[in-house]
């Protein structure tokens, strides 16, 4: 089981970016993924689920600026980030739980991730 994050980037404040993450050597059909994120000197912190019935969860702070969906492959996972702030600079990661994650937000409920894609908010 991988997981292949990509779409990180620099942008500026206001911006937008759509991470992705794709798996290899499997799918995502039973599987919840989610997306943390954790910036230098704090805890990482989930933001966005996708549960294995396709249920979508975030975090409430953000929940008007991210947007999570499945490719049909159930390949690759998105997630689009809109009206980006300084705030939001962090490296980005993408887990799966097989089936439910007991927590969506925990990063103790997913057993497999990715290895980050930073994301940079500046002006």
């Amino acid at each position: 089981v991988q997981l292949v994050e990509s779409g990180g980037g620099s942008v500026q404040p206001g911006g937008s970016l759509t991470l992705s993450c794709a798996a290899s050597g499997f799918t995502f059909h039973d599987y919840s993924i989610a997306w943390f994120r954790q910036a230098p000197g704090k805890e990482r912190e989930g933001i966005s689920s996708l549960g294995h019935d396709g249920t979508p969860y975030y975090k409430d702070t953000m929940k008007d600026r991210l947007t999570i969906s499945i490719y049909a492959d159930k390949i690759t996972v998105y997630l689009r980030m809109n009206n980006l702030k300084p705030d939001d600079t962090a490296i980005y990661y993408c887990a799966a739980a097989w089936r439910d994650a007991l927590f969506w937000y925990s990063a103790n409920s997913y057993d497999h991730w990715g290895q980050g894609t930073q994301v940079t908010v500046s002006s």
